[in-house]
């Protein structure tokens, strides 16, 4: 770990949770840090050299969420409180009456102010003669699953019933790849973050009892105007979207732009790099903004995480940043026109698929 300049003393107190892809070695992939890169907690995969924790998340209770291939809640000793495999959510959705077959559960899990866990799943289906693609071919969409705090599903959504099969931008079989789920508190609504559609979708949840219907899609092509008319600024393969605030119509939204398919400006060059940027909302004239990022001279295609924090910082993970040593790098930047680097954070021996600052290992607690 490093701290470029230990003079600013501005770091946002508490404790980093890191979320690593080992690539099929023993190091540790699911953990917590001080901010001097001590470990202070991890959970033990034992002789397993591919499970990881997608995602780990902190739960209300005090113990960690974790799905390894199962969804598994553990306590702070790493023993299993419960666990949910696939095969039982399978059941589960067709004695609700659900006529989905998930494959697994991947990237994200929202958990709910009422104890409701909504998951991101994939199903398959198969399709004929798609745009580039001729004959029979089994397309990849994503499903959420709403499950009460007994884990009985009692609300699905499927992208297969809600969005346009001829769109893939990045190609078939893995249609949406959807990788991360917020709450809206504003109106019991949910943003789901779809890389492989370079769009955040708002859908109608309604708390549980929504259609499911599409409200809005933010991004290139969808159903807001981006201030300035540079389709360059809009977020490509984007991961993590955080909500910072939302407040009526107006919401701000913190994103990890990867940049995977970006339109170059102007028809130029210039186009490969990866940020983290606060973006302006206003549902109700559909107008978006760019009110501020920060590029750190690093490019990432896959993973990475942001948020904002409260002394008023960002904080963002560049996960793996192509033609560099390390394998991640994260970075507490200030949220100003020409943002400092207040903390860093340098990882080898592994990618962060995400790294946030969280205040301790016990609710309602923070580490100083």
């Amino acid at each position: 770990m490093t701290r470029p300049n230990p003079n600013l003393n501005v770091k946002q107190d508490g404790v980093e949770l890191l979320d690593i892809y080992s690539h099929g070695t023993t190091n540790i992939r699911a953990a917590v840090s001080d901010l001097n890169g001590n470990i202070i907690w991890y959970y033990d995969f034992g002789s397993s050299t591919t499970a990881w924790a997608f995602p780990i998340k902190p739960l209300p209770n005090g113990h960690m969420l974790l799905n390894l291939t199962d969804l598994t809640e553990v306590d702070l000793a790493g023993n299993t409180i419960r666990s949910l495999s696939i095969d039982s959510l399978n059941q589960r959705l067709q004695m609700a009456g659900f006529s989905v077959n998930v494959l697994n559960i991947h990237h994200d899990v929202l958990i709910l102010p009422n104890g409701h866990w909504i998951l991101i799943s994939q199903m398959s289906k198969m399709f004929t003669n798609l745009p580039g693609y001729s004959g029979a071919i089994s397309v990849l969409g994503d499903v959420l699953i709403d499950l009460d705090p007994d884990w009985n599903p009692v609300w699905v959504w499927s992208s297969f019933d809600h969005m346009d099969i001829n769109r893939h931008l990045m190609g078939l079989p893995d249609w949406t790849h959807a990788n991360a789920i917020i709450y809206s508190p504003v109106d019991g609504n949910i943003l789901l973050s779809m890389r492989n559609q370079s769009w955040i979708l708002k859908i109608d949840y309604d708390n549980g009892i929504g259609s499911g219907s599409i409200l809005w899609r933010l991004g290139e092509d969808g159903d807001f105007e981006l201030a300035g008319n540079d389709p360059s600024q809009w977020f490509y393969a984007q991961h993590f979207p955080y909500l910072v605030h939302a407040d009526g119509s107006e919401m701000e939204l913190a994103i990890f732009d990867d940049g995977n398919l970006r339109i170059p400006s102007g028809g130029g060059a210039g186009c490969c790099y990866s940020r983290g940027v606060l973006v302006n909302l206003d549902e109700s004239t559909r107008s978006a903004a760019v009110q501020w990022q920060f590029l750190p001279d690093l490019y990432t295609v896959w993973g990475g995480s942001i948020v904002t924090l409260d002394n008023g910082d960002v904080e963002l993970d560049v996960t793996a940043p192509l033609g560099e040593a390390l394998a991640s790098r994260v970075l507490e930047v200030t949220e100003t026109t020409d943002p400092t680097v207040a903390w860093q954070l340098d990882i080898t021996g592994g990618n962060a698929y995400r790294a946030y600052r969280i205040p301790s290992l016990y609710p309602g607690i923070v580490w100083h």
